[in-house]
């Protein structure tokens, strides 16, 4: 299982910007889907998971 982990750091790292995106995108669809009652909770969750992805967050906040 680590090797999965270790893989998927180095997929994150190399391709943080896509990463990035698709976190976004993810979270606009949740948002979505929960009639935007949630926004500021997914948009906190987003921006975390962003930062914890490849070299930081590369979206403008």
């Amino acid at each position: 299982m680590s090797d999965f982990l270790s893989k998927a750091k180095d997929f994150a790292d190399q391709h943080d910007e896509q990463v990035d995106q698709a976190l976004e995108k993810g979270g606009d669809q949740i948002d979505e889907r929960t009639g935007n009652k949630y926004s500021e909770h997914i948009d906190r969750g987003v921006d975390e998971a962003q930062k914890r992805t490849g070299q930081g967050d590369t979206l403008p906040g």
